[in-house]
């Protein structure tokens, strides 16, 4: 509820996740994953006047680039990681490798539980396949529990583009529901 008794509008998720790929993708491919902080762009502005030009001021939350997460499994890195109440939410932008459904099967089995040796073959035998293809993922949830994701193929142009270059941009809130629950768990007390 804002001070004057009407309940706040929803943020759109999905345009913020939108806004973090689109600021991701504007430095290329080959990057490492980024995790950025959703601020109340409110406070943002209030605490550094001098964005005010950078900003888009009609945007409730605006999402805030983190320093690298260290090198290594992503799990553990997310599993150190606790906002502070300021933080509205998060999101995070990653590559991956998508193979078609059908490909599954031809990949070597991997027991839950597996260990790291395991994990890192199979990572490795997706990323040999000859049917792979490249991906950028922004998984981006805030504290309310709602989430967006976003996924760019690298590469797949989408069918009859204006100007015949886009990619091939794919949204829905349970592309990544692993990496969702991940993320809402940074923002837990």
């Amino acid at each position: 509820m804002t001070e004057t008794g009407n309940e706040a509008a929803p943020v759109n998720v999905a345009a913020l996740a939108r806004e973090v790929e689109e600021f991701v993708a504007a430095a290329g491919w080959e990057q490492q994953p980024q995790l950025f902080a959703l601020v109340p762009t409110s406070e943002l502005l209030r605490q550094q006047p001098e964005l005010a030009g950078q900003l888009d001021a009609s945007s409730e939350l605006t999402p805030v680039a983190q320093e690298s997460l260290p090198e290594g499994d992503l799990a553990e890195a997310l599993a150190t990681i606790a906002w502070p109440d300021a933080v509205h939410g998060c999101a995070l932008a990653q590559e991956i490798i998508v193979l078609p459904p059908d490909a599954e099967s031809e990949l070597p089995e991997v027991e839950d539980g597996a260990g790291a040796h395991d994990v890192d073959r199979l990572r490795q035998a997706a990323a040999d396949h000859p049917r792979r293809t490249e991906a950028r993922l922004v998984a981006l949830v805030v504290r309310d529990g709602s989430a967006a994701c976003v996924l760019r193929l690298r590469g797949v142009h989408a069918e009859d583009p204006a100007d015949g270059t886009a990619e091939e941009i794919v949204e829905h809130p349970e592309l990544a529901p692993n990496l969702v629950d991940a993320l809402r768990a940074t923002l837990l007390p």
